[in-house]
């Protein structure tokens, strides 16, 4: 007696492997059976004839930290048949987190969504999850930014030797709990301020758990080579698996960079190294307005980095850098302001900076700075500056994987804010659909592949990742040729088409496209 059975599937196993056809029997969380005998009992009969079933996707690259504690049922991801992301990615992570960080952080997200951020470690944080109940399985990293914030504050400077013991006992704590790696985002304070020797110390009790380094490396666009090399020595110095995360070249000027980043990537693979990358299917990135500054102007807590933006003096410094780094007068027309929070500047969601300046009477730098002042710096924006050949080519080499670089959203309640990135509601279906469908750029098994069992491997995720007897129940079925991603960049809020069936953990979350309610994610653990 199986809980459902899945008839007349067209199966892709997620291993890259051609698809086949058969029947797919679930008895509990596992995958009990798959054949092409249909002498079976079931409690819920799926007929998927016209539909492609594959392992759920994995979000190899995800933000979902907080927002799962704001909507647990995490619409925008399961939606689009995710049913594990891989968390507290670019240093910026729920856990370990402690000292005048965690009491930043509390209160901002108390004022924003009245989350009360009762954690300190890695267990606590999972424990709380799987209390209130999660639609999709999630797998945290701990997060380089958070844990030398949480150490030594937003100082520019070296750690001192017991600075760098405590954030290496933080770090061996966390994987003991659970944690897959550490994930650093270098171009954000307070790592920005780090150098390689401390990546490397704090990768090496990483790998002594046999965990991963992801990294946003420390410049996407003027310095990218450099920032490649950096990551790239890291990775080797510590014998450590790399993800870069969310490949890119950023601004025009720097599109002819790639063929020497793929030149480093695979001659360090060819020596040994483990390193992989992810990418999002889309030429606008998403990140806070604050990343416009100069390293030096965000050094210091909120407050004293608002003080710093209305200093005449500093503010002449801060333009004079922008300036000297983005010349061309289009620059503030690249930068799209994405989520505001406050009333009275929501009229600016989904404007230019330019455009917006030029609505409020100010030049794009002063309105630029004085809306970072009004929203205490809280504003995401997308900046568009990459294109489409560039993100074609990283998606198609073989160490690549997709990843939203997204948190859960909702078309309702606190999380259907502002106008987020479409990443958001749209990355897997557009993978299929724009590049699979349309463009013929990837053939769907290979698509298939990097979504699910890849991450898993790199991971070292057990059991996941593959339609085979014995594994976890996590699947999607989903129409071939209907799937398709409505959201986009003035209307982001919308879910895609064409996902007919999620089931998590052997229970049936997505039912003909609507969720069902059901909360049957797991927080997962390293070797468990």
């Amino acid at each position: 007696m199986f809980n459902i059975l899945i008839l007349n599937a067209k199966i892709f196993d997620g291993t890259g492997a051609s698809s086949y056809h058969g029947h797919i029997g679930i008895k509990g969380d596992r995958i009990l059976k798959i054949g092409t005998d249909t002498q079976f009992n079931a409690n819920r009969t799926i007929d998927a004839e016209g539909m492609v079933v594959c392992p759920g996707f994995v979000d190899i690259h995800g933000h979902s930290d907080y927002f799962l504690l704001v909507n647990p049922k995490a619409e925008s991801k399961v939606r689009q048949g995710v049913t594990t992301e891989i968390g507290g990615n670019c240093g910026y992570a729920a856990a370990p987190i402690f000292g005048e960080e965690a009491n930043e952080r509390k209160a901002e997200y108390q004022k924003q969504f009245s989350l009360d951020l009762n954690w300190h470690t890695i267990k606590e944080y999972s424990d709380l999850l799987e209390n209130i109940g999660i639609s999709i399985n999630f797998a945290p990293l701990m997060g380089h930014n958070t844990i030398r914030a949480s150490v030594m504050g937003k100082d520019n400077r070296e750690p001192g030797q017991k600075e760098l013991e405590e954030m290496c006992s933080a770090i061996e704590n966390g994987m003991r709990e659970g944690a897959f790696g550490m994930s650093t985002g270098l171009i954000y304070p307070p790592a920005c301020f780090s150098d390689t020797k401390e990546l490397i110390v704090l990768n090496r009790v990483v790998k002594r758990f046999n965990g991963i380094f992801t990294a946003h490396i420390r410049n996407e666009d003027d310095f990218v080579i450099e920032a490649i090399k950096e990551v790239v020595n890291i990775a080797k110095e510590a014998s450590i698996p790399l993800q870069i995360s969310h490949l890119k070249t950023s601004r025009e000027r720097n599109w002819n960079k790639l063929d020497k980043i793929f030149e480093i990537i695979e001659e360090a693979r060819l020596e040994g190294a483990r390193i992989t990358c992810d990418r999002y299917p889309y030429i606008a990135s998403n990140t806070g307005l604050k990343a416009i500054l100069p390293n030096w102007a965000t050094e210091g807590n909120n407050e004293t980095i608002i003080n710093k933006l209305k200093d005449k003096a500093i503010r002449k410094k801060i333009r004079g850098d922008i300036l000297k780094k983005h010349p061309a007068p289009r620059y503030w027309d690249t930068i799209v302001i994405s989520t505001l929070t406050s009333e009275e500047n929501k009229g600016y969601e989904g404007m230019s900076i330019l455009d917006a300046a030029n609505k409020a009477g100010k030049d794009p730098f002063n309105f630029a700075l004085d809306i970072l002042i009004e929203e205490k710096t809280n504003i995401s924006a997308n900046y568009f500056t990459m294109c489409e050949e560039n993100m074609i080519r990283i998606l198609n080499k073989p160490y690549t994987m997709v990843g939203s670089d997204a948190a859960c959203r909702a078309d309702y309640g606190p999380l259907s804010e502002g106008k987020p990135h479409p990443r958001a509601f749209g990355t897997f279906p557009r993978v299929l659909s724009r590049y699979v469908n349309k463009k013929g750029m990837l053939d769907l098994s290979t698509a298939i592949r990097k979504m699910t069992s890849y991450p898993c491997k790199k991971l070292g995720i057990q059991a996941r990742g593959e339609v085979k007897e014995g594994f976890f129940a996590d699947l999607v079925l989903f129409n071939p040729e209907k799937i398709i991603d409505r959201a986009t960049f003035s209307e982001p809020i919308q879910y895609p088409e064409g996902i007919e069936y999620v089931i998590v953990n052997g229970k049936i979350t997505i039912e003909k496209g609507k969720h069902t309610g059901c909360v049957s994610g797991r927080v997962l653990r390293k070797g468990q």
